[in-house]
């Protein structure tokens, strides 16, 4: 790759210690109205980025544009499982695996592969040394279930789900680009890593996506379905993510007006309700402990009601610490 082709990234954040900056993180974040139009741009907002599992309520939308939900008798809070990319928590496992049975799918159906939950990691916590760990507890089963349940309402072939050229992989793809407002044919596909095709779009087209998510209004393609992700991710944050997780937290702090969903790699959408707004970011070392400090600074730049609220102080100015729980320094954004 030549440097033309490199994203015009820009210092977002620095990571300190004693009192000097260590680290410097590049990257970009743009704001945008239902209009798709830009409000506040930082960086490149045309850089073309892997959306990751912040493309996660995109790929729900075939399943909520059939009722989905409501014809497996899914419950809200199963329902934000199907944007989530939740810790492994108990109550995480057990939803995803009613899920499964109500739509008449099984463990040994899901393509998403086994990793060790990360709640035990994010709360210092060990595995017991007996514990086996299935496809239930990777962070994106919640996912995989609702397109195994979305293939039985089609009709399609479960084994093949992730196939590229697969009847839902197909009707994915056109949700993306719909939402993102770019041709189908301009998608970028990889490989996630729950094995599931991803996407790059335009960072801008990120942000386009979650203004139409957090928007109040149908969509003229895809109804209420929008709105019904909305409500279940917004009411059930513990679902999206896990305890002590931005999502968690940023959502609580929004109080049923912000959506939020965090990607690998160091991708943010973020979605304001009552501004009709769409936030992107991306870090483009892909270091997620920058995105709290660029996301917190970007609301309080919008002058979103709950900016401040305290359950974002350490967010906004993430402490680092050492072996010994001492503070070594800290995270914090260039655009304060």
């Amino acid at each position: 790759m030549n440097a033309e082709a490199l994203p015009a990234h820009i210092p977002l954040a620095v990571t300190t210690r004693g009192g000097r900056v260590e680290s410097i993180h590049h990257g970009s974040a743009v704001v945008v109205d239902l209009k798709g139009e830009v409000r506040l741009a930082f960086g490149d907002s045309a850089a073309l980025t892997f959306t990751r599992s912040s493309l996660k309520p995109l790929q729900a939308m075939p399943f909520m544009a059939r009722h989905g939900e409501r014809h497996f008798g899914f419950s809200l809070a199963q329902t934000a499982l199907l944007c989530a990319s939740h810790s492994g928590e108990p109550d995480h496992v057990e939803a995803v695996s009613d899920m499964l049975a109500q739509a008449g799918n099984r463990v040994e159906d899901l393509q998403c592969g086994t990793h060790r939950p990360r709640y035990f990691d994010d709360l210092g916590l060990l595995p017991p040394a007996d514990a086996e760990f299935t496809a239930l507890h990777n962070n994106c089963s919640g996912k995989h279930a609702g397109m195994l349940a979305c293939c039985r309402l089609m009709g399609v072939p479960v084994k093949d789900y992730l196939a590229f050229d697969h009847p839902l992989q197909r009707e994915i793809r056109a949700a993306v680009a719909h939402f993102c407002g770019v041709p189908e044919g301009a998608l970028v596909p990889g490989i996630d890593g729950c094995s599931a095709y991803n996407y790059a779009v335009p960072l801008v087209g990120l942000a386009r996506a979650f203004a139409r998510l957090a928007s109040s209004e149908p969509d003229a393609r895809f109804g209420d379905s929008p709105q019904r992700l909305f409500a279940a991710m917004t009411r059930h944050p513990e679902m999206v993510s896990g305890t002590g997780r931005i999502d968690l937290d940023l959502m609580h702090a929004g109080a049923g007006d912000w959506v939020t969903k965090i990607g690998a790699e160091g991708v943010y959408g973020i979605g304001l309700r009552e501004l009709g707004l769409g936030i992107a970011i991306k870090i483009a070392d892909g270091n997620a402990r920058a995105l709290g400090p660029v996301a917190i600074a970007l609301l309080r730049r919008l002058g979103v009601a709950g900016a401040g609220d305290r359950r974002l102080l350490a967010w906004a100015r993430t402490p680092q610490t050492n072996c010994r729980a001492r503070v070594t320094g800290e995270v914090h954004s260039l655009l304060d």
